[in-house]
């Protein structure tokens, strides 16, 4: 028997033609989902220039899939049309298309391209009604069952449940926990039309999309993968680095293969296949390896926030990559990988561009990447490369920021980069300062930890060996402890945010008040400790708030536009 579900899982899309012999956006709509590129192909309704349009549009769309369903279950009978793999994927295509085009305007893309309510409903109830029919027809001609459309709607469940099913963070995906509550209401006797309501449903009552929509906040994320629903929420922009790629791997190893990614973004395995000294001798090419791999892992990023990026004119969509921190301060390494990684994204983004961007104005540019660099604010070359990357019209995003004066630097070069630009006419894109107030406070709680645990041991002379090690093994900190030579390492570990954070854990309130520091009372510690612990809490919100003073309060905003205008 057919596996249909195995059909789905591990097709690959077929070479496109360039040009494209698309002649209107329906017809390229169509041509995109037989060649197997349904994200792209349901993306390309994410224009500006579509407003007014979207329901005829989509009606011509459904209208040549409705012609090729028909056509694919009359030619041949039930038992020989799951047989044909051409024929079940062609179907499977259709399915897909159909739904991220209804996905894309139930989520907050439509807000941001320029959809009213009104044009998004009609065409959202065009799409459903279509999906059900061809649901109907499928059932009619293979005996009241549904395989095509359940594989369809099973796979789209199963890659949202492998966000960090590999990468495990406490709580676990936002996006994992939407499918399960998604699959709970899908019903077997009308598949499409209660996987869409459900979903639907999923995307318009979750609290990111709720305040995205009331522009409240503008919300990011830090994951490589699962972007794709996020950005039904209303999620901006995300943040990336090799760590972060890895863990989407973990997550999907059929990534290394590249089944089920994003259209037209190469696998690992593809962008070195014909790099014989990398393959022969990896070991002595790790730095190259780790980029093409963090470039590799971020052209999907691009790709998933590329509609939005451009209907916002790079307000919005943009991916933040870390350069490589080990080069950080070293000014012309750095600039040198920045560039090359921006214009290896451009040279790609224009061959996606073309066909995301077929047929619509030549005056919106091609290839134009949606990327900010993270620019670590950890040494003196970090402000003249966040300068020189501004002022080349590329965005920065500086972060290992803890302090005003760092921010202050950093933001003031920042403004001379982009003022730079704008006097040569390059167009600018949405930049960020990364306050790294959780770092800051972590950093803050460890040194208070270890001035109070040094001023403890004092206390106890010859007896502080015994009670360190008492105090390590309440913490479970023991086995880490026990082999470090010196009492600085000792401390260090056990003062540590893994092992000491809040700071009044039972164990380090009894410690402290057997010793007097700093007082004998139990109570009066736990208080000193609990108060010490909020006050610390608000370290990184004051940086934030004295930047925000400075730069964009109403009496200082005015000063900075008119130096920025000398």
């Amino acid at each position: 028997m057919t596996d249909v579900r195995k059909i789905v899982l591990f097709s690959r899309p077929e070479l496109l033609d360039f040009p494209a012999p698309s002649s209107d956006h329906a017809g390229h709509i169509f041509y995109l989902t037989t060649k197997g590129y349904t994200k792209l192909a349901a993306d390309h309704i994410l224009n500006k220039e579509i407003v007014g349009y979207l329901e005829p549009i989509i009606g011509g769309v459904i209208r040549q899939f409705n012609l090729t369903f028909n056509k694919l279950f009359l030619e041949k009978p039930s038992v020989d049309m799951l047989r044909d793999e051409r024929s079940v994927l062609l179907s499977a295509r259709i399915y897909e298309t159909l739904i991220q085009m209804a996905l894309n305007i139930a989520g907050l893309e439509k807000d941001i391209v320029g959809f009213s309510d009104e044009e998004s409903t009609e065409a959202f109830a065009d799409i459903l009604e279509a999906l059900k029919g061809l649901e109907n027809l499928e059932r009619k001609h293979l005996g009241g069952e549904a395989p095509i459309a359940q594989a369809v709607i099973n796979t789209f469940i199963s890659d949202m449940k492998k966000i960090m099913s590999g990468f495990y963070r406490p709580p676990g995906s936002m996006v994992a926990y939407v499918a399960n509550e998604i699959e709970r209401n899908i019903k077997p006797d009308c598949l499409m039309e209660s996987f869409l309501y459900s979903a639907k449903r999923q995307i318009q009552s979750n609290i990111y999309y709720r305040l995205s929509r009331l522009n409240m906040c503008k919300f990011g994320n830090d994951y490589a993968a699962g972007l794709r629903w996020l950005r039904h929420l209303g999620y901006m922009q995300v943040s990336t680095n090799p760590v972060l790629a890895a863990a989407a791997y973990e997550d999907d190893p059929s990534l290394w293969d590249g089944y089920r990614g994003e259209d037209l973004c190469p696998d690992f395995k593809a962008a070195i296949k014909d790099e014989e000294e990398l393959l022969k001798n990896p070991s002595a090419h790790g730095d190259e390896l780790a980029s093409r791999g963090t470039e590799v892992s971020i052209w999907p990023n691009l790709v998933v926030f590329r509609p939005i990026a451009v209907a916002s004119n790079m307000r919005h969509g943009l991916v933040s990559l870390q350069l490589n921190p080990t080069i950080a301060d070293d000014y012309e390494r750095s600039l040198k990988e920045a560039l090359k990684i921006y214009a290896d994204a451009e040279e790609f983004l224009k061959k996606y561009d073309y066909y995301l961007l077929w047929g619509y104005s030549p005056n919106v540019e091609r290839g134009r990447p949606n990327i900010v660099f993270k620019v670590a604010g950890s040494s003196p070359a970090a402000i003249e490369l966040t300068r020189k990357l501004e002022s080349l019209g590329i965005g920065t995003n500086n972060t290992v920021t803890f302090t005003a004066s760092q921010e202050v630097e950093l933001i003031l070069a920042k403004m001379e980069g982009r003022s730079e630009a704008v006097k040569k006419g390059i167009p600018l894109t949405t930049v960020y300062e990364t306050n790294m107030g959780g770092r800051l406070d972590d950093h803050i709680r460890e040194i208070q930890a270890e001035e109070l645990l040094r001023s403890a041991l004092e206390r106890l002379g010859s007896k502080k060996e015994q009670a360190l090690r008492k105090l390590a093994e309440a913490l479970g900190a023991w086995n880490e402890v026990k082999d470090k030579d010196s009492l600085d390492e000792k401390i260090r570990i056990i003062c540590s945010r893994r092992i000491l954070s809040p700071l009044n854990k039972e164990p380090f309130i009894d410690f402290l008040a057997e010793s007097g520091i700093p007082s004998t009372s139990r109570e009066e510690v736990s208080k000193y400790l609990a108060r010490l612990e909020e006050d610390i809490s608000f370290c990184g919100i004051l940086v934030t708030k004295r930047v925000y003073e400075l730069f964009f309060s109403s009496e200082n905003r005015a000063k900075w536009l008119r130096y920025l205008q000398l």
